[in-house]
């Protein structure tokens, strides 16, 4: 689940609840005095190892209310799907607080597994203004950001420059370049995440929004996805597999495979997490020191991103939510946040960081992401997320192979969307 980590690694599934909180029946649920004690964090695999060091230091200052760390799987899919059986089984579970993807909020809200909290008692005003959004459902604040994430166009700056061309702002520049400068110099065009798990999912949302359309609207109750816009974003994906800018090895990405092909020098264009620009800088890497980051292009001018990244959540059961709020208060502290992106090459909440030059130095990439969560989209929220991230899954990867047409996927995902919500 790369995009959780980088994110959301990025996503640390965390419950979450704030001090003091008092809710009907919350006070009997608490247990110690003042709803203090231990408490379990589940998240996505910590690659880099970065969260248990954080940890560390709230257990040292905390031996009350010491954190055990349970790491699931690094896929977003099988994370979801072990923290929903917990959470399904009722009583108190294992976890209690969660550190979910982004586009879990709704789902986990709407089935009553996650605590609403009350928005003043957290910094939200510090925050960049789009991540808040991720952690609301019907008009309440059911988490609180923790991390966040939009994708950038990652491009060989080396390649580009012997050419005397400029990093692409539209998918005309994109789709040349990939045709006709990639193959001078060995590489493969363009790709992306286009295995069938939820990282297609992001980069079809992505080329619908940069094209103008959307997906779902009125928090998953009615199906907007079929228009021309859509067509047009799917169609320009299923174009690039289809004249091999964009290689067929690419349908078999994650995050991971496809930050890999770029920075053994497989590949002109690659559309990531800004993770993978650390991976690709990093000492080891064949291109590291040749490579530049721009907002996603769209057809006109600059596209959209999916905004992405994980909110900490709180248990409907957990067990000392005063703990859980205290925990929230440090992780999303400026001190933390910044350990979050010098640790882990995860993508801070707190705006102000974005404009720290001794972060900008060492992370040329931020000015940029910064720009990119601004104008990232949400992925299409819904209580039924899984079931509409499948669908979505299914139907475009079915474009991408060539065994629909983009006119025809997009008449059959409005359709099988509609059944998911109920109309």
């Amino acid at each position: 689940m790369r995009w959780m980590r980088a994110a959301g690694r990025g996503l640390l599934v965390l419950a979450v609840v704030l001090t003091g909180y008092v809710a009907s029946g919350a006070r009997a649920e608490e247990g110690g005095a003042g709803g203090r004690g231990p408490l379990t964090l589940a998240t996505a695999g910590d690659l880099t190892g970065y969260l248990g060091r954080l940890l560390e230091g709230w257990n040292r200052t905390h031996p009350a209310e010491k954190v055990t760390l349970v790491e699931l799987p690094d896929s977003a899919d099988e994370t979801h799907a072990q923290m929903t059986t917990d959470l399904r089984g009722g009583d108190r579970g294992r976890f209690d607080v969660l550190n979910i993807d982004v586009n879990w909020t709704s789902e986990f809200a709407a089935a009553g597994w996650i605590r609403p909290l009350p928005p003043d008692r957290f910094p939200l005003k510090t925050f960049l203004p789009p991540v808040v959004d991720t952690a609301t459902y019907d008009g309440r604040l059911y988490a609180v950001p923790y991390v966040t994430n939009a994708g950038l166009l990652l491009y060989r700056k080396d390649v580009l420059a012997k050419e005397g061309v400029a990093p692409p702002r539209t998918w005309a520049e994109l789709e040349h370049d990939a045709k006709t400068v990639a193959p001078k110099y060995g590489l493969g065009g363009y790709a992306g995440q286009l295995l069938p798990y939820e990282g297609l999912t992001v980069n079809a949302a992505e080329a619908v929004y940069s094209a103008g359309g959307t997906i779902l609207g009125d928090e998953g109750a009615r199906v907007t996805v079929d228009s021309d816009a859509a067509r047009e974003g799917i169609g320009f994906l299923a174009r690039g597999v289809r004249e091999g800018w964009i290689p067929r090895e690419a349908l078999t990405y994650k995050e991971e495979e496809s930050k890999q092909a770029f920075q053994d020098g497989r590949l002109l264009f690659l559309r990531n997490w800004p993770y993978a620009y650390v991976g690709a800088s990093a000492k080891g890497s064949k291109v590291a020191g040749r490579i530049g980051a721009v907002p996603l292009p769209g057809p006109y001018g600059p596209g959209t991103s999916v905004l992405g990244g994980s909110n900490l959540a709180v248990n409907t059961h957990a067990r000392h939510p005063d703990s859980a709020a205290r925990l929230i208060a440090y992780l999303t502290s400026e001190r933390v946040q910044r350990e979050v992106l010098t640790r882990g090459a995860l993508p801070p909440v707190r705006a102000a960081l974005y404009e720290d030059p001794a972060l900008v130095r060492r992370f040329p990439y931020l000015p940029t992401l910064r720009t990119a969560v601004l104008t990232a989209a949400p992925r299409p929220k819904s209580p039924h997320y899984d079931q509409v991230s499948l669908v979505v899954q299914a139907v475009v990867h079915d474009a991408l192979t060539g065994q629909e047409t983009p006119e025809a996927a997009v008449r059959r995902l409005a359709r099988e969307l509609a059944a998911v919500s109920g109309r």
